[in-house]
């Protein structure tokens, strides 16, 4: 089992709160992202679940018992961190044997020549040497066991912390940023590598990061946290589709959700710029913010009915997507529309485009950032 409840968590350093009322169930064998921006309070939860600090209120479960006064190598969680804490005096083989050295042995047991004496250590010795095997053979850093970290690049040296933590076979991995530390093409590979390794040992990951990409790859079920609370939980999908505010809409979304301002009449009509959606809501005689993404707007040199008109002022070409920056003026300023190159490429700087939407994909939110349903799907 590898549950995991928080209840009412609160953390305070001084007069700064870090937490507010946190209250989030981990389940058995899922993958689970903590993501918000830096100083959101991530990495203090996840050191609080971990033992490594202390919450000012509330309470840890582990498998339905209370974890409160559990110190953290009694926890039964492996942790990762961004740094990846190997010790760089010691090869490989003998970082991962380590931590089951230290669990295993008893205080006399690990004495240079002393423990040799006591008739369980050579079961023991075996025991942990086949575990550093398989899980060496698992992470596929058989080759690297007598090398020392100094002599590794950066992601064995992250397949080297992931050993680690494996060999211990705990309850829950818990991981602090682990990749930020590697380049992009390395980041992408090792994020496919963590989703097959979390699903062959079907344990609990709770994964600490900022870059939403990770955490929407991944994650079985993704944790939006900004300023001390958890705004939403739910699938990535779900996050990403149906966002219950304006703050996660605007962090979850690369480039980042359009935002324009808009109001409603009497009857719930939408209007903002020169349009008007089909969909009304039933919020009436309001200002409101409707949301867009990037993916959601097409750009054209052709004007045509309810399109909006702009100046492009930036291109971002991706490769596979060209993402154009559309100055439109009035209060609004820009928008940001993705287009196929193929199809974009006669569109530069100083052109003069016509921006439409897609039908349905329109997000509303109220002034306070709260999300606004519609009431009709016409």
């Amino acid at each position: 089992m590898g549950t995991i409840k928080l209840q009412n968590i609160n953390k305070s350093f001084g007069k700064t709160e870090v937490l507010n009322d946190l209250n989030l169930e981990i389940e058995d064998g899922e993958f689970l992202t903590l993501v918000g921006p830096s100083g959101c309070g991530k990495s203090t939860l996840l050191r609080i679940i971990a033992g490594l600090e202390q919450q000012t209120s509330g309470d840890v479960f582990i498998d339905d018992k209370n974890v409160n006064k559990t110190r953290a190598s009694e926890r039964d969680l492996a942790m990762v961190f961004q740094s990846y804490a190997l010790y760089p005096h010691l090869t490989v083989r003998r970082n991962l044997e380590t931590p089951l050295r230290l669990r295993d042995y008893s205080s006399l047991e690990r004495f240079p020549i002393l423990g040799n004496l006591f008739p369980n250590k050579k079961n023991k010795t075996k025991k942990i040497h086949d575990l550093v095997q398989k899980t060496s053979e698992t992470l596929k850093i058989t080759e690297l066991l007598d090398r020392k970290p100094g002599q590794l690049s950066g992601g064995q040296r992250q397949r080297a912390a992931l050993g680690r933590a494996m060999v211990r076979e705990p309850v829950a991995f818990l991981m602090d940023e682990p990749l930020s530390n590697l380049d992009a093409a390395l980041r992408v590979h090792m994020r496919s590598e963590l989703s097959e390794l979390h699903a062959n040992l079907k344990t609990t990951f709770i994964y600490v990061t900022h870059d939403q990409a990770e955490a929407l790859t991944m994650s079985t079920r993704m944790a939006v946290m900004i300023d001390g609370k958890l705004l939403q939980l739910d699938t990535p999908q779900q996050v990403y589709d149906n966002p219950l505010s304006l703050a996660v809409a605007q962090f979850v979304g690369s480039p980042k959700i359009n935002t324009i301002k808009g109001s409603t009449n009497s009857d719930g009509t939408i209007k903002f710029l020169n349009l008007e959606l089909q969909r009304k809501t039933s919020i009436t005689n309001t200002d409101i913010i409707i949301g867009i993404r990037p993916e959601h707007l097409e750009i054209s040199k052709d004007h045509s009915n309810n399109s909006i008109e702009g100046v492009v002022s930036y291109r971002e070409n991706l490769g596979s997507d060209m993402f154009f920056h559309i100055e439109i003026g009035g209060d609004n300023k820009k928008l940001i529309a993705r287009g196929a190159p193929q199809l974009t490429s006669s569109i530069s700087i100083g052109s003069k485009v016509f921006v439409t939407r897609l039908k349905g994909e329109a997000l509303l939110f109220d002034q306070n950032g709260s999300r606004i349903k519609f009431t009709s799907d016409n």
